[in-house]
């Protein structure tokens, strides 16, 4: 097993000072930091030095600490056409195979991996099936099966694939992408052997979404798992700890001081809400406007729960091909109580839209979402559900730079204005799957044209775009727009290669 000790762990009231006393403009910075003695050694010169009244604690860390370099950004690409940057970029975002390094949160992986750029140092869970479409685009399907083994050996380490590859991470994971990952492996290949060499993984993460099922009944929910009446099983997002994100310390405190919320409930749903890719959103608030009525962990998630049908019905097919009848026949059971589930309980009839359910009373959250996709990326709406889902998706989501993420506008980054590459991808998809290809083409184009405006003034590839105000970044959240930018670059190449998109 990797040893999962936390900067928190390691250096105690040091961590908490210089965390809580925003020492950094960025809290990621500290927990990134590499002690260039050992921490305890370290720790005890803290509790003799701050003794001392002329006791200067940045001048403390920077003598103790290797701090990571800052998130610089790629040069901007000047006239280079926008298709050559992101091959380049490739090269830029690669890491090596990680050799042991003492005293750093990194978890080391064996085989070379594509970061997301910017603050963004290591590799992300979700992100990456992303970025592996876009290298797949790129003839780059080494890269691909060198990821799929570092995430299969996470979940051979850890017992899952924790929200990236630092100490700091391993209480949550992130949306189940590892078998679309596997599938894209397994298609690039064109070897469904690949199903069975995987199928171990595969059922272990499947194992953590659904551990603790047994015994589960409508009135008892426990961690990641929600068992519902008729036999079916459900998903919400979780985090094993109820304390502060270790890095977003500052943030998580400052936001308890403004309420009178069990400050334990409020962290764990923050951090739930990290495990969902969506930090933050007002699909995870109860007011539908403000961070501090978060309450994650009282929602089922629609994206989640489609995400667990794939996982179930490529579990089916992995051991079909590894020649287990009866395990295909349990998850293919499994999967088609989770499509009933999702064709029926969270279709909301009279919005004609697919949306996220609050717990205990499975009511819609009231907060419709571009995760509405979802359900069409998998196959799983009916012709109806569709045609709606289509509708709405294109009336009211669709601006000039692309499809909106939510209709709100809270200040929070996974709302309006802004858009993201990986659910203009899913809508794009969703909507090509069920024969919408006017509306599918119109979202995307939408979208190209918006990313390389952005290109052509700045020279940049961004991790959010404003899509009410084409040409524009992205606004909101916890940090600065990020560069680089491994999921925009991938879905953009994508996108671009694709017939009837306008570039």
């Amino acid at each position: 097993m990797i040893a999962q000790l936390t900067p928190g762990d390691l250096y105690e009231e040091l961590f908490e000072l210089v965390q809580s006393g925003h020492l950094f403009p960025d809290s990621k910075t500290f927990v990134d930091a590499v002690s260039k003695a050992d921490p305890a050694e370290i720790l005890s010169a803290f509790r003799i030095g701050v003794q001392k009244p002329d006791f200067d604690i940045e001048s403390f860390v920077r003598e103790n600490f290797e701090l990571p370099e800052s998130a610089a950004e790629p040069a901007p690409a000047g006239n280079i056409p926008v298709a050559r940057q992101i091959e380049q970029l490739w090269d830029v975002l690669t890491r090596a195979a990680d050799s042991k390094q003492q005293n750093s949160s990194l978890i080391p992986l064996p085989r070379p991996y594509v970061v997301p750029g910017g603050r963004f140092r290591e590799v992300y869970y979700w992100d990456s099936y992303f970025t592996m479409l876009g290298l797949a685009e790129s003839g780059r399907t080494d890269t691909i099966e060198d990821m799929l083994e570092n995430f299969a050996y996470l979940i051979d380490e850890i017992g899952f694939v924790p929200n990236g590859n630092r100490t700091y991470y391993c209480t949550r994971s992130q949306p189940p992408y590892f078998a679309l990952m596997v599938e894209l492996l397994a298609d690039l290949r064109k070897d469904h052997s690949i199903y069975k060499r995987y199928l171990p993984q595969m059922i272990k993460e499947y194992e953590f979404w659904m551990a603790g099922s047994d015994g589960l009944n409508e009135e008892n929910f426990s961690h990641r798992r929600v068992a519902w009446a008729n036999g079916g099983y459900l998903n919400r997002y979780w985090d094993d700890a109820e304390s502060p994100r270790q890095e977003s310390y500052a943030e998580d405190v400052d936001l308890a001081a403004t309420t009178d919320r069990d400050s334990a409930i409020l962290y764990r749903d923050i951090r739930a809400a990290c495990e969902s890719g969506w930090d933050f959103s007002s699909r995870w608030f109860a007011d539908r406007q403000t961070k501090e009525t978060i309450c994650t962990t009282q929602i089922l998630p629609v994206d989640l729960n489609a995400l667990m049908y794939n996982l179930e019905s490529t579990l089916a097919r992995a051991c079909d091909t590894a020649g287990d009848i009866n395990g295909a026949e349990h998850y293919r059971q499994r999967a088609n109580s989770r499509k009933q589930l999702l064709q029926t309980l969270f279709f909301d009839k009279h919005a004609g839209f697919f949306v996220d359910l609050s717990l205990p009373d499975l009511k819609p959250t009231g907060t419709l979402s571009l995760a509405a996709s979802y359900p069409l990326f998998f196959d799983i709406a009916t012709p109806e559900q569709a045609l709606e889902v289509a509708r709405r998706v294109h009336e009211e989501f669709l601006r000039s730079g692309g499809w909106l993420t939510t209709l709100n506008i809270t200040g929070q980054q996974w709302d309006s204005p802004n858009g993201w590459a990986p659910m203009q991808f899913i809508a794009y998809c969703g909507l090509q799957k069920y024969g919408y290809h006017i509306e599918a083409e119109a979202g995307a184009s939408a979208w190209v044209e918006n990313n390389l405006k952005v290109y052509s003034i700045s020279g940049r590839l961004l991790e959010k775009y404003n899509v009410e105000e084409k040409g524009a970044a992205g606004v909101g959240g916890e940090y600065v727009v990020q560069d680089g930018f491994g999921w925009t670059n991938a879905i953009l190449l994508r996108l671009m290669r694709r017939p009837g998109i306008e570039k």
